[in-house]
């Protein structure tokens, strides 16, 4: 347990690998036409964008994975926030 709480660069770093994670959990990085993760962190607040274009008619649905992505990502930083 640390006694400081984590930077602004380490929170946007854990959100953003946590929501790529999902992602290409789901999909081969190689299918994807494209992947953009954005992640602020600002005054405590956290805000995570998910852009995910699979291939036509690829499962599962994208919406459903970007959700999931921005999901994991709160979820780590909570995670961060709760081992700091």
């Amino acid at each position: 347990m640390s006694s400081q709480e984590p930077t602004d660069e380490e929170v946007v770093e854990t959100a953003s690998a946590a929501a790529e994670g999902v992602v290409l959990d789901r999909y081969k990085q190689s299918e994807l036409t494209d992947l953009d993760v954005t992640v602020t962190f600002e005054d405590g607040v956290l805000d995570v964008d998910v852009y995910v274009n699979p291939p036509e008619g690829a499962e599962p649905d994208a919406e459903e994975v970007a959700e999931a992505a921005a999901m994991a990502a709160q979820d780590a930083v909570d995670e961060l926030f709760a081992d700091a």
